[in-house]
């Protein structure tokens, strides 16, 4: 019988019951929504909300004091389940957010995000390039990951990046390893230069640009939603807005990386470049404008909005419990001193360089 043929040679179809993925998937998902609802409820003390350590901050604190203690313990039960948290539910996480905006919220952030938002990314790619290849030594490929994670959306831009590189998969994993180091730093540094700026008055940022700031330069969509929301609502809407522009160029960077491939390499005999069939298209970040188009038209019930707000602070938490869960120690001595120092080199860039060009395409063109 046809039902049969899914099944291993002499394994037994009750052997595996249709309720298997539910199985496989609960433990991490309760895990997960464990370490939520103590960020949840350690957010509402007033000392730790003062510090700026918002649930979804306290979730990937608590989600790495887990990962490097007793996780490795249970992941064999619960990886599958914290591999969605992090991947599918913190897209979902996005795409509902954009039932926290509208329009006219991104039309404030408008063309002086889109064009900070490309200058930090040409620039942080470049030096990426320049610095990894010319002196620390590194391979293109490694210099390319990570100044790809740098400059555009993390991890998911070093994903995308690999099919076009066709790179081994230890320069992936070094990369993505830089990403979660410097990108978790800087959930807990940007609340605090917010701060000490607003005491200092170093710089002119009010909360919208200081928002746009920090999703111009943060690596992660995730990190970016954590360090907006330890400033303010209206840093982190803004954070968000300047960070999905800047998820969106993801597809045409990877076309112009391809077709520079194809010009060093060649073009096969079919016409197509290395690599231009893998092209990974954001998909959740074209969702998350249509859903920010939506609510910009006023349809949905205003009684509604609440519960999804929460739902959706619920999902992004999550997968920052599942962030936290899967990032090690280790990591440190696996990525290896030259890659750690290039994404040192870059994420301090992104920090001071990122401030610079900020404050002067606000100041030229806001």
């Amino acid at each position: 019988m046809k039902t049969f043929q899914l099944n291993h040679p002499g394994e037994a179809k009750h052997d595996r019951p249709q309720t298997t993925w539910l199985s496989r998937l609960l433990p991490g998902l309760v895990l997960t929504g464990a370490i939520t609802a103590l960020a949840v409820w350690l957010s509402d003390f007033p000392s730790l909300n003062h510090l700026g350590l918002s649930a979804l901050t306290l979730a990937i604190v608590i989600g790495m004091v887990v990962g490097n203690t007793v996780y490795p313990a249970a992941k064999p039960w619960c990886d599958e389940g914290v591999t969605l948290a992090k991947q599918r539910l913190l897209r979902l996480g996005i795409i509902l957010y954009g039932l926290r905006l509208t329009f006219a919220q991104i039309a404030d952030v408008g063309a002086t995000g889109i064009l900070i938002d490309a200058t930090m990314l040409c620039s942080t790619f470049a030096l990426a390039c320049w610095l990894g290849q010319r002196v620390f030594k590194l391979d293109r490929d490694t210099s390319m990951l990570i100044g790809a994670g740098s400059s555009i959306c993390g991890a998911a831009a070093v994903m995308a990046t690999e099919p076009v590189l066709n790179a081994k998969a230890e320069k992936v994993t070094v990369a993505v390893a830089t990403v979660v180091i410097f990108g978790t730093a800087a959930i807990f540094l940007y609340p605090w230069l917010w701060q000490l700026n607003a005491h200092y008055h170093w710089l002119n940022f009010t909360a919208s640009q200081f928002g746009i700031y920090t999703g111009s330069t943060v690596h992660e969509v995730a990190q970016v939603v954590a360090a907006g929301q330890g400033v303010s609502p209206e840093a982190e809407n803004a954070a968000v807005i300047a960070k999905m522009i800047r998820v969106m160029m993801l597809a045409p960077f990877l076309l112009l990386l391809s077709g520079w491939i194809a010009r060093r390499k060649g073009v096969q005999e079919d016409g197509q470049a290395s690599g231009m069939r893998n092209i990974t298209i954001p998909w959740f970040a074209l969702l998350f404008i249509l859903v920010a188009a939506f609510n910009s038209l006023d349809i949905l019930p205003h009684s509604w909005i609440p519960a999804l707000i929460t739902l959706d602070t619920v999902l992004l938490a999550m997968a920052m419990a599942a962030l936290g869960l899967t990032t090690h120690i280790s990591a440190l001595r696996q990525a290896g001193l030259k890659p750690m120092l290039l994404a040192a080199i870059l994420f301090v860039w992104l920090i001071a360089g990122g401030a610079g060009i900020n404050q002067l395409v606000q100041h030229l063109f806001g």
